[in-house]
């Protein structure tokens, strides 16, 4: 569904008209004036996919970051990968600008879990790099990053972590007039024009929500030639780099002292170019429905009830240069979640609950619908998981555990049935006010996936002939982590290290040239990529110290992450992060806000035996500068941000395309937003 800009601001204006009139009529006391408090840097973040929705400091046993209000803004970028490619200990797959998934600590794909509003976005990234998110991140009024105990409620799969985009399409409160912000920006390195909403408003107990967004880049600028050392490759601007993005969605729920029920509908279409030389591009489109309920207290010993279910309907098509059709890539999926929280029990505090999914993928010829690389897989899963916490004087201690039952069913192939458990528990010690120490421990299995069990075919997009292994067994983490932090005061600081011994690690390697046959041919236009396994190791470390982060005057921050991931007798894991280290400063006084951060990336040398090229050094300055007014009913804040400053030639060791897909060269990114 094309939605052109007129059409969303067409949709702005009638819902402030709708809603305005509503809160009018109604006898509702309105919500404070100060439009200015829904963005206060001192305001509590809460994490959304914590079992206790606890305060984002308060995440000790799993470390979260929570990126929310201008530090989102000043971060965004047109991609999810993008968005969070320089927060700690996460790296992006950077597949030009329509396609970066976020990568942490070294671990990709189906190993980190991509949710929206605590429901798994049920699209086809963790198949390809090439394969865009299908979440927005311009409409989210936070993103989450977890790792740790709280993983466990959301996926056993979920080895690295989760990602977690919230964007409260469902109400769950009143308001008593109309909130939300307007923003538009325009970027210099490729033309950018973008403009987004979101708003909420109410009629009597009954919550609305509607956001959209609309994104148009062209081709965009590179600061030398695509291909390392080939001076004859493209320059000034990389082929086929162009995006075309739109979004929009409408939720209600009915709200009350017991809690809510609500649904929401939501459009996105992505339409994107492949930077290779095949110029092949993507059509995606997606469709989704979720329902979302909670009661509070609804029997003796528990504080909540939730329960939510999601509908996907999910479909891209891979095209060629001239616009023909080459596969189809489908997944239908149906989520359900149920979750219970009990009231302190022999003083365990925990949260318990069934999550079910059962979805419909494949990956066919648009010619004939035969199965040209992924046949129609059935897949399904039932899992049940606890997580439970309890306070021993100054120890916190917390325990996980899922168990779940997998299923493959693809025509005509081996049907595969898996069974996983993971658990995980840890301790913190607060030795003083305001300090801790923790370590923790989990075990976490995985089931293959379906393109890693029956991929067959070549995939244009990213020129490979992918094989899969219908014997492939189920991979088991197990990660052992210690971290010291303060969270108190001007001066804050935290460390992490982490250890993770992967058993029957699923990877794909990579064998010489084949023609759209699979035959060996020296000259053929595929890479072979067949789905292999072995055990692994990833060990690394991440600090971080600030000051003054939250108030105004001068704030600091320095930080640095490293990651190395090798198979145990075969030399690295392919696409490693390269260790990184940075500074952030900042200067925050009355309406102004401004800071600019400096990353450096150490040369990557560190690759798998059939990588070819290390990944050069680099340095990354961004910098922004803002302004807010405030209005009686409202405040526009006018900004103007400065990406890759030195115009460096950037790329991310974490890219299959890194030899001939730099990323963007110096950007002047200015907008206005617009809260009330």
């Amino acid at each position: 569904m094309q939605v052109q800009p007129n059409l969303l601001a067409g949709a702005v204006l009638s819902a402030l008209a709708v809603m305005s009139s509503a809160a009018y009529a109604q006898s509702t006391p309105a919500a404070t004036d100060d439009a200015s408090t829904s963005s206060s840097p001192l305001q509590a973040v809460v994490v959304t996919t914590s079992p206790f929705a606890a305060d984002e400091s308060a995440q000790i046993l799993t470390p979260a970051k929570v990126l929310s209000g201008d530090e989102l803004r000043n971060k965004l970028g047109n991609s999810l990968g993008d968005t969070l490619s320089q927060e700690l200990g996460v790296s992006a797959s950077a597949f030009g600008a329509g396609a970066s998934r976020p990568i942490i600590r070294g671990m990709e794909g189906p190993r980190v879990m991509m949710l929206q509003n605590g429901m798994s976005t049920a699209d086809v990234s963790t198949v390809s790099n090439d394969h865009a998110v299908a979440t927005e991140a311009a409409t989210a009024r936070q993103i989450e990053i977890l790792r740790g105990p709280a993983a466990l409620l959301y996926g056993s799969g979920a080895i690295g972590g989760l990602v977690n985009v919230v964007n409260g399409r469902i109400p769950t409160e009143l308001v008593g007039k109309p909130t939300g912000q307007v923003e538009a920006r325009y970027g210099t390195v490729d033309g950018e024009k973008n403009t987004s909403f979101d708003i909420d408003g109410s009629v009597g107990q009954i919550g609305l929500h509607v956001d959209g967004n609309y994104r148009d880049t062209d081709n965009y600028k590179i600061p030398g030639n695509a291909e390392q050392g080939n001076a004859s490759s493209a320059s000034g601007r990389l082929p086929n780099s162009f995006t075309h993005e739109n979004s929009v969605a409408a939720g209600a729920s009915y709200i009350d002292n017991w809690g809510h029920v609500g649904m929401s509908i939501s459009s996105l279409d992505d339409h994107y170019g492949i930077p290779t030389d095949e110029k092949t591009f993507i059509d995606l489109h997606q469709t989704r429905y979720d329902f979302d309920s909670l009661i509070n207290q609804p029997f003796a010993g528990m504080e909540s009830f939730k329960f939510k279910a999601g509908y996907t309907d999910y479909t891209h098509v891979e095209k060629a240069e001239n616009g023909d059709s080459n596969t189809i890539f489908s997944n239908r999926s149906l989520q359900t979640r149920a979750e219970l929280t009990h009231k302190p029990l022999a003083d365990w505090h925990g949260t318990f609950g069934l999550q079910t999914e059962q979805s419909n993928y494949s990956a066919l010829s648009a010619i004939d619908g035969s199965a040209e690389l992924t046949p129609k897989t059935k897949s399904s899963s039932v899992a049940g998981f606890l997580v439970e916490e309890r306070k021993f004087g100054d120890v916190v201690v917390s325990a996980g555990a899922r168990m779940e039952s997998v299923q493959r069913r693809p025509d005509g192939l081996l049907n595969r049935d898996f069974s996983l458990f993971s658990w995980s528990t840890g301790a913190m010690w607060s030795f003083m006010p305001g300090y801790g120490l923790g370590a923790t421990y989990s075990v976490a299995q995985r089931a293959p996936t379906v393109e890693e069990l029956y991929s067959n075919g070549p995939h244009d997009s990213t020129s490979t002939f992918d094989i899969g292994d219908s014997s492939l067994q189920k991979e088991t983490s197990h990660n052992i982590e210690l971290s010291l932090q303060k969270t108190e005061g001007l001066v804050r600081w935290k460390g992490n290290l982490f250890y993770n011994k992967v058993n029957n690690f699923i990877y794909g390697r990579t064998n010489g040239l084949v023609d759209d046959t699979g035959a060996a041919d020296p000259s053929g236009e595929f890479t072979e990529r067949f789905w292999s396994q072995g055990d692994a190791t990833i060990h690394g470390a991440e600090v971080e110290v600030s000051y003054n982060l939250a108030g105004e005057g001068f704030s600091i921050r320095g930080f640095g992450d490293t990651s190395h991931g090798k198979l145990d007798s075969q030399g690295n894991l392919p696409l490693q992060p390269a260790t990184r280290y940075g500074v952030d400063l900042g200067y925050r006084q009355g309406p102004w806000t401004s800071g600019i951060t400096t990353v450096h990336a150490l040369n990557q040398d560190r690759l798998a035996s059939f990588e070819t090229t290390p990944t050069p050094a680099y340095t990354l300055v961004n910098a922004n500068l803002s302004y807010t007014q405030k209005l009686p009913t409202m405040r526009v804040t006018w900004f103007a941000m400065l990406k890759n400053l030195l115009n460096q030639d950037i790329r991310y060791s974490t890219s299959v395309l890194k030899d001939t897909v730099p990323l963007q060269g110096r950007n002047l990114i200015v907008g206005v937003r617009t809260q009330f």
